[in-house]
């Protein structure tokens, strides 16, 4: 087993534990508030590992709560915490060139993640990807994940303040 691999299965088991209480409740809830319409779960074929085809399950919810069964994903081998962007099998950067990307496992988070995510174009995100997948190594993860959390509290506190200018601007 690869110190990556070990740090996937170990890191993934330990949030999935922390986590339980969470995951159920978010399960709960929208198990209450979606009721029949389509469930709690979304599924989406994604291309892993070698272009391995899986089925991912992300909640139906736009949080970042939303990626919590990827931990399953991760312990089962399918995902790592860090690593590029999970894409469809038929998407143009699995093909071609842009194939190497497949020579590792899709992540939860990764370059793309901390650095913008959704802000970033297209074309800068599938460098970042490529860079990841040419220079990864342990330390590199590690990094990785020390600045996915703070990202994401930077992202929701910048969407937030946005909310909030808009919401002023409506009632002025």
């Amino acid at each position: 087993m690869t110190a990556k691999r070990a740090l996937d299965l170990f890191g993934g088991l330990a949030l999935l534990a922390a986590l339980s209480p969470l995951i159920a409740a978010v399960t709960l809830s929208l198990a209450c508030a979606k009721a029949g319409a389509g469930g709690v779960l979304r599924r989406r074929a994604v291309a892993g590992r070698g272009g391995q085809a899986f089925t991912m399950l992300t909640f139906r919810t736009k949080s970042p709560l939303a990626g919590l069964p990827l931990l399953l994903h991760v312990v089962r081998g399918q995902m790592s915490l860090v690593g590029p962007c999970p894409l469809t099998p038929g998407h143009r950067e699995c093909v071609g060139e842009s194939r190497r990307r497949l020579s590792v496992r899709p992540g939860m988070t990764g370059l793309w993640q901390i650095s913008g995510r959704s802000e970033l174009p297209w074309e800068e995100r599938e460098l970042l990807d490529l860079h990841y997948v040419d220079h990864h190594w342990l330390g590199m993860d590690l990094a990785i994940l020390a600045r996915t959390l703070p990202a994401v509290r930077r992202r929701r506190a910048a969407s937030g303040s946005t909310a909030g200018r808009s919401r002023s601007a409506r009632l002025a």
